[in-house]
């Protein structure tokens, strides 16, 4: 238990190190790098709010099966980073589907990150913006997976698509969700100092 203990501190310490470190530099102020990842946020501030509606997904066979489908989405880190919670319900109203992912920019490359974790996978995409929403792409060995959601008048239109050199494209998963509201979520209830 103690030797279990002290790997866990050392753990601790030497994953802090590089951050006290970079802290520690001369000259060191962290403050240009969040106004950056403050900025690039703002490209997706209309994804912010609670969202309900249907999913229709295709499946190989053809046959369709439609679900309820929710998102809430909302800045974290002072606005640094976007988070996102997706969950499907069945005609019984039991979940179906549950995923999470956060968005992130990165100033040093300009680069946006959609990490990702649903259904047992988690990975690393690549998201980008567009002028009424965005897209990501997740690779699938010769297919690629790619989800374009766009956002206008309050409705959150999403398509998926397989992808393939030589083949039709197939859609395979259509999100229609309306903006239902607000949320505080994930801001809200953090931890206070007393």
């Amino acid at each position: 238990m103690f030797v279990c203990r002290l790997v866990l501190a050392s753990l601790v310490i030497a994953l802090g190190m590089p951050v006290a470190l970079a802290a520690e530099q001369k000259g060191y102020d962290p403050a240009p790098l969040i106004a950056a990842q403050r900025e690039a946020m703002l490209s997706l501030a209309a994804l912010d709010g609670i969202w309900r509606g249907t999913a229709t997904r295709t499946l190989p066979s053809g046959e369709t099966q439609t679900h309820t489908q929710t998102e809430r989405v909302g800045p974290f880190l002072d606005g640094a980073v976007k988070v996102i919670e997706g969950r499907g319900y069945g005609a019984d109203g039991k979940p179906t589907f549950n995923a999470f992912a956060i968005v992130s920019f990165d100033p040093k490359n300009g680069a946006y990150n959609f990490r990702s974790y649903a259904m047992g996978h988690a990975g690393d995409f690549v998201f980008k913006p567009t002028a009424d929403g965005f897209t990501w792409e997740i690779p699938a060995g010769p297919a690629t997976m790619r989800y374009t959601t766009v956002i206008k008048d309050g409705v959150w239109s999403e398509i998926g698509e397989r992808i393939e050199a030589g083949k039709p494209t197939v859609r395979f998963i259509e999100l229609k969700l309306n903006r239902v509201g607000d949320t505080d979520w994930p801001s809200a209830g953090f931890v206070t100092a007393n």
